[in-house]
C-alpha cells in the first residue's frame, strides 16, 4: 500500500497539472471591441478576438448577448470551391466570411443568445483545416435575405394585389418589378409558392407578375394589372422568389475534424446550406434551420440545409429541425470523377463532371478507390492512390499503387472509398420543403431513426447513386430506417414513398447496386398509398410498418404500397395496412423466388 501511495500521488499531481494547463481560456469578444446592439460592423473586432483565441492551446470565444452586425467590406475573404454550389463561369469565387477559423484547434465559439446579422452575400462561418471546434448557442440571419416573399392579397381576371414582406426590397420602374438587396439584384426568378392552407410548397412562376404592369401603392404594396385569366395564384398564397445562381453557402467546414454545432440557429442561408466537405466526425445537435418566428418569413434556406460531400468518420444529425427550404434538408454523398486520359507512365487524368462541383482535391495519397462503370454502376476493381495532384480547377492526376489494369479506360469513373462516412440521423423533424427530405449514398453504416418527415414535396428519403447526372457516389451496404413518421409527403413528385433509385441505366445479371436495407417500425400516412419504391437491391426488408391514408389522399390515384424492380432477397411481412390502402406489391425485373411476403404480387412487364 505504501508503494502505491508513494507513486500514485505524484502521478495524480502531474495529471491534474496537465489538465489545468489545457483548460480552455475564456476570451471575451467585448474586450476586443465587439459591441452588441450597436449596429456597427463587428468584423474587425471579431477577427481580433479569433486571433487572441489562437494564442492558447484551448480557448472559448465568449460572444455577448444581443445583436451583432457584419458587413462584407471588412470581413475575411477566401477563394473557396464548394461542392454543389460553384457555378461554371469566370465570376469570382471569393467568399465573404463572418466567422473564419483557419488552421485552428480546440476552440469553442459560445453565444449567449447572440444573433449575428449578415449584410450582403456572406458565409455565416467557415472552418478550414481545423480540429476540435464547437459552435454553441448562436443564431445567424440576413438583414435582407436573398429570398423575396410576396403575399397574394387578391386575384381577379385583370388585377392582382400583393404585399411584400418588409425584409424584401423591390423597385417599380416604368411599370416593371425588380427585386434587389445589399449589393445584388435578381436576374432569374426561381419561384416556389407556399400554400398556407395545405402547408405545402409548390413549384410556380413569377412570370405573370413580371409580364404585367406594376404600380406601387404603398411601402410594401404593389398592384399588378394584366391578363390573369390562367393564373393559378389565390388569395393568401406566398410567392418565395430567388435568383437560382449558386455563389455561396450558409456555413462551410472543409478538411476539418471533430466539429460540433450545438443549439445553432440558421434563420437564413444563401446558396447551399451548411456544407461539410472532406471533413471527419461532424455532429449537428439541436441545429435549427427556420425563420425567426417573429420575422413572419416562410423560407430559411436557399437550397439544401445540411450537405456532406466526401466526408468520413461519423456524421451525426440529432434533435434538429428544418422548415422552409428550397431544396433537400439533408444530402450525404461522395463524388464520382470520370477518367479522361491515361498516359504512358500509367498516370490517370480524372475530371469533375458536374458544372457546380469542382475545384477541390477529391483524392489524396493513401486513399482507397474503386473504378465504376457509369452505365451499370458495377465496380470493376479497386486500387490505392500513390499520389494525387490537382492540375487545374477541373482535373486531377492520379498515380496508383499498381500497374494500370487492362480494363481501365477513359469514360470509367472513380469513387473515393476512404472518404465515405457512417451516418446517424435521429430525433429530428423535416418539413416545408418542395423537394426531398434525406438523400444518402455512403458505403458505411446508416441509421435513420425517430424522425418526422412532414409534407416534403418529393420522396422523404432517397437512396440514389449515379455516375452520369449529379455524379454523386455511394452504393449503400448497411441502412436501417426505423421508427420514423412519414406524413403527407410526395405531393410534387407524385409519390411520397421511400425511394431507392440508383441510376444504373444498364443491368448486369446477378449484380445489384445497393445491399442490406432494413425499413422497420415506421408509420406512413400517404397521399397515394405508396410507401416504398426500390430498384437493384440485394437484401431488402420491409417489416413491422404501418401504412394508412393521409386525410388528403386522393382515391383516384391510389397505388400499390410497394414497387420493386430487379431486387432479390426481399422480405415484406408483418406490416399493418388500413383501408383504402391495399396489400399489393408491383414486381418487375424479378421473380417470386426473390421475395418472401404475405402480400399479393402484381407482376409488371
Amino acid at each position: 500500500m505504501f508503494i502505491i501511495k508513494r507513486y500514485c500521488l505524484p502521478a495524480c499531481i502531474m495529471l491534474w497539472a496537465r489538465s489545468f494547463a489545457q483548460s480552455p481560456v475564456a476570451i471575451h469578444a467585448t474586450d476586443f471591441g465587439v459591441k452588441a446592439n450597436s449596429y456597427e460592423n463587428a468584423a474587425p473586432a471579431l477577427r481580433r478576438t479569433i486571433d487572441a483565441c489562437k494564442q492558447y492551446p484551448a480557448s472559448v470565444l465568449m460572444l455577448p448577448p444581443g445583436r451583432i452586425d457584419i458587413w462584407p467590406d471588412s470581413a475575411d475573404k477566401r477563394e473557396l470551391y464548394i461542392s454543389n454550389t460553384t457555378e461554371n463561369d469566370t465570376r469570382s469565387k471569393i467568399k465573404n466570411i463572418a466567422l473564419l477559423l483557419e488552421r485552428c484547434n480546440n476552440i469553442t465559439i459560445e453565444g449567449h443568445g447572440t444573433l449575428i446579422i449578415l449584410h450582403g452575400k456572406m458565409l455565416s462561418f467557415a472552418l478550414l483545416k481545423c480540429n476540435n471546434i464547437k459552435i454553441r448557442r448562436l443564431a445567424f440571419d440576413y438583414e435582407r435575405p436573398t429570398m423575396s416573399e410576396i403575399i397574394i392579397e387578391s386575384v381577379s381576371r385583370n388585377r392582382i394585389e400583393t404585399v411584400f414582406h418588409p425584409d424584401s426590397r423591390f423597385s417599380v420602374d416604368s411599370g416593371k418589378l425588380s427585386l434587389y438587396g445589399e449589393g445584388w439584384k435578381v436576374h432569374d426568378y426561381h419561384t416556389i409558392l407556399f400554400d398556407p392552407v395545405s402547408d405545402r410548397l409548390h413549384y410556380s412562376s413569377l412570370q405573370p407578375l413580371l409580364g404585367a404592369t406594376a404600380r406601387q401603392k404603398g411601402p410594401h404594396r404593389v398592384v399588378f394589372e394584366g391578363d390573369f385569366e390562367k393564373v393559378s395564384y389565390k388569395a393568401g398564397d406566398v410567392l418565395t422568389v430567388r435568383d437560382p445562381y449558386r455563389d455561396n453557402c450558409g456555413g462551410f467546414i472543409e478538411q476539418s475534424k471533430n466539429v460540433e454545432l450545438y443549439d445553432v440557429k440558421m434563420h437564413y442561408m444563401h446558396g447551399l446550406g451548411i456544407v461539410s466537405q472532406f471533413s471527419e466526425n461532424i455532429a449537428l445537435r439541436k441545429v435549427i434551420v427556420a425563420p425567426r418566428p417573429e420575422s413572419g418569413r416562410i423560407v430559411a434556406a436557399f437550397a439544401d440545409c445540411f450537405h456532406f460531400s466526401g466526408c468520413r468518420g461519423k456524421v451525426v444529425i440529432d434533435s434538429c429541425y428544418t422548415s422552409g427550404a428550397h431544396d433537400d434538408p439533408v444530402n450525404v454523398h461522395g463524388t464520382h470523377l470520370q477518367i479522361t486520359g491515361i498516359d504512358e507512365a500509367g498516370k490517370i487524368t480524372v475530371r469533375f463532371m458536374h458544372d457546380q462541383t469542382y475545384g477541390f482535391p477529391a483524392f489524396s495519397a493513401g486513399d482507397s478507390i474503386a473504378f465504376i462503370e457509369p452505365q451499370t454502376l458495377l465496380p470493376k476493381g479497386t486500387a490505392i492512390v500513390k499520389s494525387a495532384v490537382l492540375m487545374n480547377k477541373r482535373e486531377m492526376e492520379l498515380e496508383l499503387n499498381l500497374p494500370v489494369p487492362a480494363y481501365l479506360k477513359a469514360g470509367l469513373c472513380i469513387e473515393n472509398l476512404t472518404w465515405t462516412p457512417e451516418v446517424q440521423i435521429t430525433n429530428s423533424r423535416f418539413e416545408r420543403t418542395n423537394t426531398r427530405g434525406i438523400l444518402v449514398t455512403t458505403r458505411r453504416k446508416v441509421l435513420i431513426e425517430n424522425n418526422v418527415f412532414y409534407h416534403t414535396g418529393m420522396y422523404p428519403i432517397l437512396i440514389a447513386d449515379d455516375a452520369s447526372s449529379w455524379f454523386e457516389s455511394g452504393a449503400v451496404q448497411d441502412v436501417t430506417i426505423r421508427n420514423n413518421l412519414f406524413e403527407g409527403c410526395g405531393y410534387n413528385s407524385g409519390s411520397g414513398a421511400i425511394n431507392i433509385a440508383p441510376e444504373n441505366h444498364e443491368r448486369v445479371a446477378g449484380y445489384y447496386v445497393h445491399h442490406n436495407i432494413r425499413i422497420t417500425g415506421n408509420t406512413f400516412k400517404t397521399l397515394d398509398g405508396k410507401a416504398l419504391s426500390a430498384k437493384s437491391v440485394d437484401g431488402l426488408q420491409f417489416t413491422g410498418n404501418k401504412i394508412s391514408a393521409n386525410e388528403q389522399l386522393d382515391k383516384t390515384i391510389l397505388k400499390s404500397p410497394i414497387s420493386l424492380d430487379a431486387c432479390t432477397n426481399v422480405i415484406i411481412k408483418k406490416n399493418q395496412v388500413t383501408d383504402p390502402v391495399g396489400k399489393t406489391i408491383d414486381l418487375s425485373g424479378m421473380s417470386a423466388r426473390d421475395i418472401r411476403t404475405d402480400w399479393k404480387l402484381n407482376r409488371k412487364p
